[in-house]
């Protein structure tokens, strides 16, 4: 491609010339036009109507010239006067006008005369790919000594293309080899490619190479150029390398991170070629725990960190580096560096328990040590000085010892094992350094147990409910206690307490030492005995042993074993026979007689029922089922027989119903003969009601009694305990044809009543009872009324 050279005289001159024009018609009327064309378009084509574009009409055009000045002498671009469209006059080749600019721009001036009026034409050349990538040389020689060690580059010639950037050389390509690659970066001249060997060369097996370097364009399609390298191998040493510097020597801060560059050395070597190109590594006595550390660039010689620098392991380093020429006798030099390190803070402290009390009793005084430790920090200065402390609120403390970095954990208020039995310390130790370092060490201290708590009973006091007739070693009940205490002092043992007063039932109870389970070495008769109060205590096992009571409050309930008792007809072993005289002329609904009987049970079980088990008759007599009342149901007639025999059934209401018979004989006299033994009679049933009053008084004696003795055992223990237990038996007697007992007592905030036949409305049945026990509604009068009442 040809290039343009110096303009001439001539066209200076011209220049100079439209300048002075410029400013002699500033003021005259210009305009500035802009055009753009493809490079390469053929001549004679069409580029713009300037005249159109800058408004002159034909007629200006006719009458004034129209014209293209300060063009060269072969110019590119012709101007129609008639019309003012502009045309290319010759090939445009971008290359050639604007060599290798990024934008190439035609700048032109018409001018319109009479008067004068100049017009401004730019005129863009868009470049088009018409030329292919050109190396400078169609071949490179290069010669290379076979010593060179893989990694060396070599840097090639650029191709140049004379098209623009969009299509310039974008990529080199490198035939295939197994000694070299291709590198390339980047510029600002463009693109550069290097040959980098990647395999050393062997001159033996190959004294030379040929590779093929191709350059691309970026167009599309892309176009190419290609130049061939010629390597050649080469060698020869004779000079040792010399170090530039007679000492070297850095500091290090410890825990430099790998890749840290300490320190660069630098040798010399007058030879040339592969003879005098240096490679850096360790001395042959360098340990290989400083290899580790320490890594040495073998070209740059540079040394970087690659392993944990610690100061408190080393604190100076010499490491002797070795500079070696790559000749085919290698030459080489040794050169001691000196490394220092500089102390971080980056060991936190140490903790060392010593000694250690694993448990403390809880009643030890304050000040009791607990644990010694020493506290160790492998830095120096700052860095190194430890404080100890226990951040959490625990009754301990740490105290120094009179020994550097020795301390005592000692306890400073007072322990309560069973409040908290262990605890978890956490020691702290911190440093003085900068950003300080702390490190933590949990020690577990056990509280052992004192013989400091009593035992406690799970209720108090105790009232429980138990059937008469129990057997005998037959678990009645159970106590329970307690201790907050550990190990032989929460173990528990269980006694009655036996006053041996005359009477008292804990001669007669057995408790079970470690379970608490009571039994009965008797046999209880709810008739004879209906309610009793022991003591219990229990007492754990520590040294000295210490020891609580209950009161254990135990009412009898009562069982059916009790069959009924006939009071009239007169019983003997468990029957009875009488004789009843009647008139022959009474009426219906006459009374004939009435049964009577006892039942010394209560409750359902002495509730008791009359029946008629036989009977001559059933048309003559009829039976009240709950009086035991005897009536005639119709009058007497002639045909009826002068003797009736009437057996009766009295049984009570027990789950296992027990009964009774009575034989009633019913005589029908005439009248006269009826009142004739009207007086017999009358002295015969003076007998039987002295009978009856006889043993009537004999049961309201015995239960009076049992009465007062429970009453005045109940007053005993509401005065000695507290008013929230109270419990008071109120006697009543239900009497209507049986003697039937009904009892009634309380106990804490309810009232019972062990009933007879009739309950009241409302009641509810404990249960537990065997049926015979109400919860009657809550009507009691205070304390105060209920002694009155009962007194």
């Amino acid at each position: 491609m040809e290039q343009r050279g110096r303009p001439t005289w001539i066209e200076r001159w011209r220049c100079i010339v439209y300048a002075v024009a410029l400013v002699m018609f500033w003021s005259e009327a210009s305009a500035q036009i802009r055009y753009s064309i493809s490079e390469e378009v053929k001549e004679g084509s069409v580029v713009g109507n300037i005249a159109k574009d800058a408004g002159i009409d034909k007629v200006t055009l006719k009458e004034r010239k129209y014209r293209i000045v300060g063009s060269s002498k072969e110019p590119l671009f012709h101007l129609n006067q008639d019309d003012g469209v502009l045309y290319v006059s010759r090939k445009v080749d971008r290359e050639e006008i604007c060599e290798r600019s990024i934008d190439c721009v035609i700048n032109l001036k018409t001018v319109l005369e009479n008067p004068l009026e100049i017009h401004y034409v730019t005129i863009e050349v868009v470049d088009v790919n018409d030329h292919s990538p050109v190396f400078p040389e169609k071949e490179k020689r290069l010669e290379i000594f076979e010593s060179t060690i893989p990694g060396a580059r070599f840097q090639l010639q650029p191709a140049r293309d004379p098209d623009g950037s969009q299509f310039s050389v974008h990529q080199y390509k490198l035939s295939h080899s197994d000694h070299f690659r291709l590198e390339i970066k980047d510029r600002d001249e463009g693109k550069m490619p290097f040959l980098v060997l990647q395999k050393q060369l062997d001159r033996e097996a190959a004294r030379e190479q040929k590779l093929l370097l191709t350059a691309i364009d970026g167009g599309r399609p892309p176009k190419s150029g290609t130049t061939q390298i010629l390597i050649e191998v080469l060698d020869v040493n004779d000079n040792a390398p010399v170090f530039t510097e007679d000492v070297y020597s850095a500091m290090l801060n410890e825990n430099a991170a790998p890749g840290t560059l300490v320190i660069q050395v630098n040798a010399t070597d007058l030879d040339e070629g592969a003879n005098g190109k240096i490679v850096y590594s360790f001395g042959k006595e360098v340990e290989i725990k400083l290899q580790k550390l320490f890594y040495i660039d073998s070209t740059t010689g540079e040394i970087k960190v690659t392993g944990e620098i610690d100061y408190e392991e080393n604190k100076r380093y010499e490491i002797d580096i070795r500079a070696s020429d790559e000749g085919t006798i290698p030459l080489s030099t040794d050169k001691s560096v000196i490394i220092k390190v500089i102390d971080l803070n980056d060991n936190p402290p140490e903790i060392e328990v010593t000694s250690f009390s694993k448990s403390v009793p809880e009643d030890c005084r304050i000040g009791t040590t607990v644990a010694l430790i020493s506290v160790n920090d492998l830095d120096s200065g700052p860095n190194g000085k430890v404080s100890c402390f226990i951040p959490e609120d625990v009754p301990f403390a740490i105290s120094p010892s009179l020994q550097d970095n020795m301390y005592a954990i000692v306890t400073n208020s007072l322990l309560d094992r069973e409040e908290r039995y262990f605890y978890e310390l956490t020691v702290v130790a911190k440093d003085a350094g900068v950003p300080s370092l702390l490190s933590e060490k949990t020690i577990t201290v056990a509280i052992s147990d004192v013989n400091d708590n009593r035992p406690q009973f799970s209720v108090s006091p105790y009232i429980f409910y138990i059937t008469e007739n129990n057997d005998l070693g037959a678990q009645l009940f159970s106590v329970k206690a307690s201790d907050c205490d550990d190990s032989d002092n929460a173990r528990i043992s269980y006694h009655v307490y036996r006053d041996n007063s005359e009477g008292s039932m804990a001669l007669f109870l057995n408790i079970n030492s470690e379970s608490g389970d009571v039994t009965a070495l008797k046999t209880f008769d709810f008739e004879t005995l209906k309610t009793f109060q022991f003591q219990v205590v229990a007492s754990d096992s520590g040294t000295p042993s210490l020891s609580n009571n209950v009161t254990v409050n135990v009412f009898i309930l009562d069982q059916n074993d009790n069959a009924p008792v006939i009071l009239y007809p007169l019983s003997s072993n468990g029957s009875a026979q009488g004789v009843e005289e009647i008139p022959r002329n009474v009426n219906a609904g006459h009374l004939v007689t009435k049964v009577r009987a006892y039942d010394a049970d209560i409750g359902y079980n002495g509730w008791l029922l009359f029946s008629l088990q036989e009977v001559t008759d059933h048309s003559l007599f009829a039976l009240d089922r709950y009086t035991g009342q005897i009536r005639t149901l119709r009058s007497f007639t002639e045909t009826d027989e002068a003797e009736h025999k009437l057996v009766i059934l009295v049984k009570d209401n027990g789950n296992v119903s027990l009964s009774a018979t009575a034989t009633v004989i019913v005589k029908l006299v005439e009248p006269k003969e009826a009142f004739a033994a009207s007086d017999v009679k009358s002295a015969a049933k003076d007998d039987e009601d002295s009978n009856v009053i006889f043993y009537l008084i004999i049961t309201l004696g015995a239960v009076s009694v049992l009465f007062l003795v429970s009453i005045t055992v109940l007053i005993a223990m509401q005065c000695s305990k507290s008013t929230d237990y109270t419990s008071k038996y109120l006697p009543e007697t239900n009497y209507n044809g049986t003697l039937c007992n009904s009892i009634q007592y309380r106990s804490g905030e309810k009232r019972y009543m062990l009933v007879g036949p009739r309950m009241s409305i409302g009641s509810t049945i404990v249960p537990g009872s065997h049926a015979n026990t109400l919860v009657l509604p809550d009507r009691r009068r205070t304390s105060e009324e209920v002694r009155k009442g009962l007194f």
